[in-house]
């Protein structure tokens, strides 16, 4: 099942619509956080109790001020006042501290296991799942949308029931005390406040749309800047700045439509929002001349209608992040829901606990299933024999790769099977039967550790003496040692501090390290210098010894000493021999190429 792909220029992503349907499907992912669901659970019994005592504080303000005044109705002096609003602190503060510690154990442990299990699932879907979607859409799951689900945990949760009891509970207080005044407070303030949100989110998609259009414009002077030599190779400088230009008049419309909003939200909030609440206070200055409430219930009775008025319009920001939450769930579990290729729960080794490399295609047929229309392979027979050394040429896109990576399971074939000693590979072991199959690829990316990290990939308990002579086989230990950190040496984010042959020769060294039965090098000279590729190719003579390997080469020179070389047009193989008995064919495809490469190598 391929993911839903995002538009490069999308803003965010819609917020789906909350029902009981998507909240069954939501609470899949509680199974991450149920070991901790105690935890989650007292918290939220604190965080009942918390917001119960945050109600007292205004009840003790206006005390205070009745109290002051001498219209308390109850035997009480401004100190004692004082040392229970003390008390209530501590208390409010206690509960607060538990309450975060407790909700702090589920969001980092749940959704840390929710990462974990995320990555996990990643790194064991097929080669095809990253084909069909895009790595940076793939990596905002694993942060975007799970940092998402961690504020919801953390903070969203908790606040929205929060503001849903101090809601109630001051509605209540308001309705036992001061019914008159909270009567009207009811028909007024929560009317002001949702208009205030309803603009409010039309200001927020304004902003929205003048940050998209500033990016945009971002973008464009990042594409130019990188591309400056192809920009004043054909003049491009007018077309740039006339494009650029545009944008920024977009950004500008954009920006002042953004203002007058700003401007009409201003006068909105003074008119009406302060309005309703200056009129509520003066029918309360009304109710307190006639003496029918005193200064201290006038006093609790404003500051509870600030705390609602804050609650209902934090009840809608909290709203919108729990369906941003919810929608993340449904991104998250469309990778976890994913089929992995293999199990990491399962061990591995039950099968081919020996391979001596006899390797044979019958009748394969192949599309990919981007593609499913073109069909790539076309019936591929060959054969290879344990230690031969064969190779695959032809022209780009007849499918040399394609066989590459049908041996190696990233895919399976649409008819057709593929033998190991006799065995159909797809009824292998997979961890097993890649375990005895090594890659050199033409791009050598490494990862960003240092040249220890990446030689050890091939045998991850080796000792120093393995690596250091896996180092030395693949004529690497020369230029390593010339480091000043040796093996300790950091390449760099995808080696980038190190030179494609150097690449090449650590990719070489991590595949002797390994010790392969099987070896498969696709393209593994081409990207080099003459110099570089006469150090690689000896290296690779070396690995390359008592193996079987499959060579795949544009450059014929590099496999002119093959058993066999398989000619591949179309997805078809069309010749096959020695490099002598193909270039005696006469009007062949390889002696063509041999005598085109030849001649050229000769006269240069």
């Amino acid at each position: 099942m391929a993911l839903r792909k995002r538009s490069p220029g999308a803003e965010q992503p819609v917020l789906p619509k909350l029902s009981r349907e998507k909240l069954r499907e939501a609470w899949y992912i509680f199974r991450y956080i149920r070991p901790y669901r105690w935890h989650l659970l007292v918290g939220m019994v604190l965080l009942f109790a918390s917001s119960l005592v945050f109600m007292a504080f205004p009840y003790l303000a206006g005390l205070m001020v009745d109290v002051a005044q001498g219209k308390a109705g109850r035997p009480l002096n401004l100190v004692q006042v004082g040392w229970i609003l003390l008390a209530v602190l501590l208390l409010q503060g206690g509960i607060s501290y538990a309450r975060v510690m407790l909700f702090a154990q589920v969001s980092e442990k749940g959704i840390a296991a929710v990462r974990k299990a995320l990555y996990e699932k990643l790194i064991t879907l097929p080669l095809a799942f990253f084909g069909e979607n895009r790595s940076g859409d793939l990596v905002s799951r694993i942060s975007g949308d799970v940092e998402k689900l961690y504020n919801a945990f953390s903070i969203t949760i908790a606040e929205f029931l929060r503001q849903i009891i101090i809601l109630v509970a001051g509605i209540v207080f308001l309705a036992v005390t001061t019914p008159h005044l909270a009567l009207i407070m009811l028909l007024t303030f929560p009317v002001v406040v949702l208009l205030a949100m309803l603009f409010g989110r039309g200001i927020r998609a304004l902003s929205k749309k003048r940050q998209k259009v500033l990016a945009d414009s971002n973008a464009m002077v990042s594409e130019a800047v990188q591309n400056i030599q192809t920009v004043k190779t054909y003049t491009g400088e007018w077309l740039e700045i006339r494009r650029y230009g545009k944008l920024i008049e977009e950004m500008v419309g954009v920006s002042m439509r953004y203002a007058h909003a700003r401007a009409l939200f201003g006068v909105f909030l003074i008119v009406l929002l302060f309005g309703a609440l200056f009129f509520i206070i003066w029918e309360g200055a009304h109710l307190l001349q006639q003496g029918k409430i005193t200064a201290g219930n006038l006093v609790a009775f404003v500051s509870y209608t600030a705390i609602i008025g804050g609650a209902i319009a934090g009840l809608g920001n909290f709203y919108t992040e729990l369906l941003g939450a919810l929608g993340a769930t449904e991104r998250i579990r469309e990778i976890l829901h994913q089929e992995p290729e293999l199990s990491l729960s399962e061990k591995s080794g039950g099968h081919l606990t020996k391979v001596e490399g006899n390797i044979r295609f019958e009748k394969v047929h192949f599309s990919y299933p981007s593609r499913p229309d073109i069909e790539v392979l076309k019936g591929v027979d060959l054969e290879v024999k344990a230690g031969q050394k064969i190779a695959l040429v032809g022209p780009s896109g007849a499918g040399k790769s394609t066989i590459v990576q049908l041996l190696l399971r990233f895919y399976k074939p649409d008819k057709g099977r593929i033998l190991l000693d006799g065995q159909d590979i797809g009824e292998c072991d997979l961890q097993a039967y890649r375990s005895h199959i090594a890659l050199v690829p033409q791009e050598v990316l490494l990862f960003g550790g240092s040249i220890r990290e990446n030689i050890l990939y091939g045998k991850p308990d080796a000792s120093e003496e393995e690596v250091i002579a896996a180092a030395e086989k693949a004529n690497a230990w020369a230029f390593i040692q010339q480091f000043p950190e040796g093996l300790d040496t950091v390449v760099g984010e995808r080696g980038v501090q190190l030179s494609g042959g150097q690449r090449q020769r650590i990719a070489i060294a991590r595949a002797i390290l390994k010790d392969p039965e099987i070896l498969l090098l696709d393209e593994a000279t081409s990207s080099l210098d003459a110099e570089s590729e006469r150090v690689v190719q000896d290296a690779l003579d070396k690995l390359m010894e008592g193996r079987t390997s499959i060579v795949i080469a544009h450059r014929l020179a590099t496999v002119r000493s093959a058993d066999c070389i398989y000619v591949i047009e179309r997805g078809r193989i069309v010749e096959q021999g020695t490099h002598e008995d193909l270039a005696a064919l006469p009007g062949g495809i390889y002696s063509s190429l041999a005598r085109l490469q030849f001649a050229v190598s000769e006269n240069s």
